[in-house]
């Protein structure tokens, strides 16, 4: 590459990470320059390693060796730690004491598609950092150096971890859905070491991801998983998204436990060894959890949606807790990662600890009537736009609202949410209520605010939780 400018397509250059299609908006030049910047970045820091790992995707690994001769020439000491889930990358920054990771991967969208997330040893890259990758490369201002990198694999250490960190009393009955994903080969000898009986499913790694999509907040992904639950009597079932860093999971009797009620159950767990401690969650997430962490004797915090966030806000307040509606739950106990390998075996944990199924810990929290997610395309140039209008009319009518991450406005039917993707041209809507007619209510207004700004009402069809 030579101390030449490159310049990325602008679309791959996201709020918490790097994306495009393979050989189209990304390509291995484009690795290599990302390489060679963040090397650069982790230099002016005053860093020289860097552990690099990628996922199962079939482009994954020349990915992987392109970004690796960026980081060389930009003089860095590179780990390449090998396949495997995000959070086992996560695990060598910290197990090796690098400066920064980079992950290949392209997490739980479509086999043409891949990615890079990046890390430094104290948090998340995200936001402007990821623009300052641009602007390094489009200026040619890399650091050069003759750096060097050797295969250093760490997954011994961090199936040790995850098994060490495995406490039940009693042994428990589980199925594992590894989607195919990059999480597959740590599972199957995670289970091994495990007690208990470990029923697992697509463990085998295919970036064709031939039997379902690996995003375990869909609930048409988690079909076996249920089925197997039901059939072989487990008491519950484990997704995992495409690298492992989020978590989806059913009880006993197959229903899906969404992220904010499992929160909401670690938080139970948490606030015994941390009493009042600040547990946080996203603006997207149910005020029964926030309802329940204070029952608890802990501190509820709302922050906004998007793991980096999410992740930098537990560090600066020191939460032992923190998870959003998507699935990516993080404990301090962890490095604050979020690793779903970690978060079941704490689900393990927790509920072989108590006599009732994890169904009947589940039924301990009130139930609400819910939207799921309504996802809806808005022009980029419009969608913060429309939170602001919407924002500015709700502040002139004396609303109830809370303005962290878009409008989330409460009404003694509940809520409604409103917010503008960091990552898409869409705009997220949820509302929730204790009762049918409160939330057809909800719906309405939020309906109203969107034609008020020139926009179709959503299609709320599909039921939440």
């Amino acid at each position: 590459m030579g101390s030449g400018s490159h310049d990325f397509d602008p679309s791959i250059l996201r709020e918490y990470d790097i994306r495009g299609l393979v050989g189209d908006t990304l390509t291995e030049a484009d690795l290599e320059a990302t390489g060679r910047a963040f090397g650069t970045m982790v230099a002016r820091r005053g860093g020289s390693t860097v552990a690099i790992g990628y996922d199962g995707r079939l482009s994954s690994p020349d990915f992987e060796a392109a970004a690796v001769a960026g980081l060389v020439a930009a003089g860095m000491t590179v780990h390449r730690v090998g396949r495997g889930p995000t959070p086992l990358q996560y695990f060598a920054i910290k197990h090796l004491g690098c400066d920064g990771g980079i992950m290949v991967t392209g997490s739980h969208n479509p086999p043409e598609y891949n990615g890079i997330k990046m890390t430094w040893t104290d948090g998340p890259v995200y936001g402007d950092a990821i623009q300052e990758i641009g602007r390094i490369a489009a200026a040619g201002s890399f650091a050069s150096g003759s750096g060097s990198e050797q295969t250093t694999p760490v997954d011994d250490a961090y199936v040790d971890r995850l098994v060490a960190a495995h406490t039940g009393p009693r042994p428990l009955k589980v199925a594992w859905d590894a989607g195919n994903g990059a999480a597959g080969e740590i599972l199957q000898r995670m289970a091994e070491r495990l007690p208990g009986e470990h029923i697992l499913l697509f463990a085998d790694i295919d970036g064709t991801f031939p039997n379902h999509h690996p995003d375990p907040t869909v609930p048409e992904n988690l079909t076996t998983l249920i089925d197997t639950v039901r059939r072989e009597g487990c008491d519950m079932g484990i997704g995992f998204d495409g690298d492992g860093d989020r978590i989806g999971a059913v009880d006993d009797q197959g229903r899906i436990l969404w992220g904010d009620q499992l929160v909401a159950i670690y938080a139970g767990d948490v606030l015994v060894e941390h009493p009042g401690a600040t547990i946080i969650a996203d603006v997207k997430s149910s005020k029964t959890l926030f309802d329940e962490i204070a029952r608890l004797g802990g501190q509820p915090m709302m922050w906004k949606t998007g793991h980096s966030l999410l992740k930098a806000k537990m560090a600066e307040t020191g939460a032992p807790l923190a998870g959003e509606m998507s699935g990516h739950i993080f404990f301090s106990d962890n490095h604050g990662f979020d690793d779903a390998l970690y978060g079941g075996i704490r689900l393990i944990n927790l509920v072989a600890k108590q006599d009732l199924p994890l169904s009947e810990i589940r039924n301990r929290l009130p139930s609400v009537l819910n939207t799921p997610e309504i996802r809806f395309q808005v022009d980029e140039s419009r969608k913060f736009k429309v939170i602001e209008e919407i924002g500015g009319r709700l502040a002139d009518a004396g609303a109830d609202v809370v303005d962290l991450d878009g409008v989330r406005v409460n009404t003694p039917d509940g809520w409604w949410l409103l917010r503008a993707s960091n990552t898409q041209d869409v705009l997220v809507a949820r509302a929730e209520s204790n009762t049918a007619d409160g939330l057809e209510r909800l719906k309405a207004l939020l309906a109203e605010q969107l034609q008020a700004s020139g926009l179709p009402a959503p299609d709320f069809a599909g039921g939440g939780h």
